[in-house]
């Protein structure tokens, strides 16, 4: 079951809201001595998690299928960037940082529980019930975590206020009465969208047909830092209105220059050759965008171009202006609370 992301925070009575963590979304499945992990796209997660497939081996339920978020801790908050580091085909580096970086299962609902009966038609409270009953019946199983939950739109807003900067990437919305509707934008997420300036540091071009002239399909987004370095911090390809003829022409008379720190990478198992092209430009443009979550001193998603800021000056657009998470310690005790 997928969610929609919507602005605001569904208000009465009937809702459950959740934190939405910054980790992989997974099933876990047991059957006996078969154990697996299910990524969002249904591909198997297993081989990159071997710790967690211990952990769930040694469980006395050798039947259920838990729906959660796998994450990785990493001192008072979660790294996405230690969970993409799994994603590697050599079996060697998997089993260094699977001890180095042990990961977490924080698990939110239960689809069969341990006497194999099947829960997608029961309505999420009686699901949640269960889910509670297993985890009560569990002992303690250090890997394995219970999402925290209320009905109160008080604690989702407090929960959402502290989100964008690591560990959670929002709330999650679900109506009590409903059943799991698998495939489905059945749930609601609410993010805490921000505002940032940047400078722009380099451009791509758009994959253009045959024969026809190329033009700037992102903006390559970049903030100085303390030691006055322009590192790149993410894109933004949701350029709306703006003519993209004209705004190629001055991106092109500007080439040279670029990003003095961090820049953008070479190809990876996430990119493409193409995606890997790029170029830099002299930092002479301020753009403002619109973003939702920071992790690693980057942007996580793609950003939305707002405006151009022809009244600020480059120089000004740095790091100090990106909202860090506050009392992350307080979310991950959230965690031991559950």
């Amino acid at each position: 079951m997928e969610a929609r992301q919507v602005e605001t925070l569904p208000d009465g009575k009937g809702w459950q809201y959740e934190p939405k963590w910054d980790g992989f979304r997974c099933l876990a499945r047991r059957e006996g001595d078969e154990i697996e992990l299910l990524g969002r796209s249904g591909k198997s997660l297993s081989r990159y998690f071997p710790e967690m497939i211990a952990a769930l081996g040694r469980m006395k339920h050798e039947h259920f299928v838990l729906d959660g978020e796998l994450v990785i801790p990493v001192g008072s908050s979660l790294s996405f960037e230690a969970l993409q580091m799994r994603l590697h085909p050599a079996a060697s580096r998997i089993k260094r940082l699977a001890e180095e970086t042990p990961s977490l299962l924080i698990a939110f609902d239960l689809l069969e529980d341990a006497k194999g009966r099947d829960l997608h038609a029961e309505p999420l409270a009686g699901r949640r019930a269960a889910l509670e009953r297993f985890f009560a019946a569990l002992g303690e199983i250090e890997e394995l975590r219970l999402s925290p939950k209320t009905t109160r739109v008080a604690d989702a807003r407090k929960w959402l206020s502290r989100a964008g900067s690591g560990t959670l990437d929002g709330v999650v919305a679900k109506r009590l009465d409903e059943p799991y509707k698998a495939g489905e934008r059945a749930m609601l997420k609410i993010k805490n969208l921000r505002s940032a300036d940047c400078v722009v540091g380099g451009f791509r071009y758009a994959t253009a047909t045959k024969g026809a002239k190329k033009e700037v399909g992102s903006l390559l987004l970049g903030l100085y830092d303390e030691a006055g370095l322009l590192d790149h911090v993410g894109f933004t390809s949701a350029l709306g209105g703006l003519d993209r003829a004209a705004l190629t022409a001055k991106l092109e008379k500007l080439k040279g220059g670029g990003f003095t720190g961090d820049a953008p990478g070479g190809p990876s198992r996430w990119s493409t050759a193409r995606t890997a092209q790029w170029v830099p430009v002299k930092p002479k443009l301020v753009v403002e965008v619109q973003y939702d979550h920071v992790t690693g001193h980057r942007f996580r998603h793609g950003t939305s171009f707002l405006r151009w800021r022809p009244d600020k000056a480059p120089r000004d657009c740095s790091f100090d202006q990106l909202v860090q998470e506050a009392r992350p310690s307080r979310v991950m005790r959230l965690l031991k609370r559950a």
